[in-house]
């Protein structure tokens, strides 16, 4: 109970924005990867292979900077930053289903008094604003090869609200790859369109908010680097796909979803089954997060150091 206590307010009391805050996902410096395996607050840690949850995540402490748009004072941050990882290990196995041979794959779930569900039902109404940030792991890199989905909100359905994306498109077969674009961030909506991209340079934080209307079905992006406050990057764009409602509220998924390469030596129904077949090299990938949050548009939209953007309208 009493650590309980220390974690709820130490995330209350350190954690800088400026509307507020409806979940705080950045990692206060007392959690540990005891309280990860145990799936405390303020992540779920059941999607990941058949090891312990901190086998695939780790918690850098203080060897690493998060975003510093919400520590102004590098000297005395505010969050640690949280490296999600897979391996050959990465094999889902969702509760009475088969493995997911197909992907390779390692997520938190953000949730709130221990509850993801009751979160998306306050997170997931009226405006809303969905921060990241995210930084390439150069000792165990992603293959551009692949298809990454990295930051998403998934329904019931399976579907994603918006997604962040990275490498090369899945496709049957498989064509030239990387694609010309695969080292590009793209943010696209429940339909897939791109709405925005930006090179996924190396030694940089990049940083998003997706500010999500549940109401009209729109979506709109916010992006800078590093220490750049966030600016909007996109107008207000329809996400008309979406399911309205309580059916279309879901999970806010952060980590490395990699999807396989389609195998020419299956058949056509198993290629199409990318969640259970495909080609997976098993190389050990990493990405690492920090600043995630959400918060509500009253008062507008966090930039980073105590300061706001109007809303995209």
């Amino acid at each position: 109970m009493l650590r309980s206590i220390v974690l709820a307010f130490a995330a209350s009391v350190s954690l800088t924005s400026a509307t507020p805050l409806i979940y705080d996902g950045r990692a206060p410096f007392n959690y540990t990867l005891e309280d990860l395996n145990n799936s405390l607050d303020p992540y779920l840690s059941v999607v990941k292979g058949s090891m312990s949850a901190s086998y695939y995540t780790q918690l850098p402490g203080h060897a690493l900077n998060a975003t510093p748009l919400w520590s102004p004072n590098l000297w005395s941050p505010i969050e640690q930053p949280i490296t999600i990882s897979i391996d050959n290990t990465s094999v889902f196995v969702p509760g009475g289903s088969k493995p997911q041979n197909g992907f390779r794959r390692t997520e938190l779930i953000v949730q709130k008094d221990g509850n993801h569900i009751a979160l998306n039902a306050i997170a997931d109404v009226g405006t809303t604003v969905f921060h990241v940030s995210i930084l390439e792991e150069l000792e165990k890199p992603l293959n551009m090869s692949h298809e990454y989905q990295i930051v998403w909100i998934e329904p019931n359905d399976g579907t994603h609200v918006f997604d962040i994306q990275l490498g090369s498109p899945f496709t049957i077969p498989t064509g030239t790859v990387p694609v010309s674009d695969a080292r590009f961030l793209k943010v696209r909506n429940h339909a897939h369109d791109l709405l925005f991209e930006t090179p996924f340079t190396s030694h940089d934080w990049h940083n998003f908010a997706v500010q999500i209307d549940w109401t009209n079905l729109t979506l709109g992006v916010f992006y800078s680097t590093n220490g750049e406050p966030l600016k909007a990057v996109t107008g207000l764009v329809e996400n008309s796909s979406a399911s309205p409602g309580a059916a279309g509220q879901g999970d806010y998924h952060f980590g490395v979803l990699k999807l396989p390469l389609a195998d020419p030596n299956e058949t056509a129904a198993q290629q199409g089954d990318i969640v259970h077949f495909g080609i997976q090299e098993g190389d050990t990938e990493a990405l690492t997060y920090s600043g995630v949050f959400i918060e509500s548009i009253t008062g507008g939209v966090s930039a980073g150091y105590e300061k706001t953007v109007a809303p995209i309208s």
